[in-house]
Order: C-alpha cells, then structure tokens, then sequence
C-alpha cells in the first residue's frame, strides 16, 4: 500500500520515515552532550504501522522498539513502546502542525510510577526535531529529563 492509499491520518506519519541520528544532552553534564544514538522509521504490514528502531552504544542507554498505529478511539496515534530493559509502555501521539506530543499519564503495561512527555518541533526542511522529555511525579508539575535532538542522516 502506499502512502496516497493509506489513510490521511497515517500518511501524515511519512515525515518521520528514514534514518535519523539522536543526541540526547542531560541536564547537569559539564560539556552540553550525552549520548548518541541511531534510530530509523519504516513501515510494516501494508503501510498500517510505523516502527521505529532505535541503537544505543551505552549500556546505560536501552535499544528500543516502538510501534505506532492510529488510535480508532480519538482519529489520533498510540505509540507502543518496547526496550533492551524489558519495560512496555504505551503513549499517547499526536502529531499536528510540525510538532510530535507523546504522553504517558495512565497506567498500562506496567504501573505508573511516573507520568512522561515528549515534545519535539520539526525544523522547516524537516531534517531535524529538536524536542525534550519531561517527567512529573503528581502529574502537574513537570521537569525537563533531557532534551533530545534528531537529524535525519538517509
């Protein structure tokens, strides 16, 4: 199937097909980086689903899998999330205007021991997001956990 086949709602995640390098900068760390890491986007099963791969070259860093799929509920995305850990999450997606929401604010595979939240702007060329995640403890008052940046390498 292609994208002009698929659904509006699902050809609008075309944007992110590709492969992107990551860097993650931690609050704190003396020289302004972190980790990086390579990611790619692709789609499976007909153009139905979204993966996304991620490799991290630090232990302390999980390789991730994450499945995006439009939720039939609300027309918006549900981003399944699996990692080197063995933790399962699900967020909530969305992505309208250039700018990817993701949040976590339920309980679903595992229990809620924090509530997480992505926010990441395309640039114009759509070559680079540059974003953070944030993490609340009550769910209202929110602290950066790092900022994340992609910049599309294929």
């Amino acid at each position: 199937m292609t994208g002009a086949e698929r659904p509006g709602v699902l050809a609008r995640l075309d944007i992110f097909v590709g492969e992107w390098s990551l860097e993650a900068r931690f609050p704190g760390s003396a020289d302004g980086t972190g980790m990086r890491a390579r990611t790619t986007f692709e789609w499976i099963l007909d153009g139905q689903f979204l993966v996304q791969r991620t490799e991290a070259p630090l232990l302390e860093a999980p390789d991730s899998l994450t499945i995006v799929c439009v939720n039939p509920q609300t027309g918006g995305y549900i981003q399944h999330y699996y990692d080197s850990r063995g933790v399962a999450r699900r967020y909530a997606m969305s992505l309208e205007d250039g700018i990817w929401r993701l949040l976590r604010d339920s309980p679903d595979f595992s229990p809620l021991d924090f509530c997480q939240r992505f926010t990441g702007t395309f640039s114009d060329d759509q070559a680079t997001i540059d974003g953070a995640w944030e993490k609340s403890s009550d769910g209202t008052t929110w602290t950066r956990d790092f900022a994340l940046t992609y910049r599309r390498t294929g």
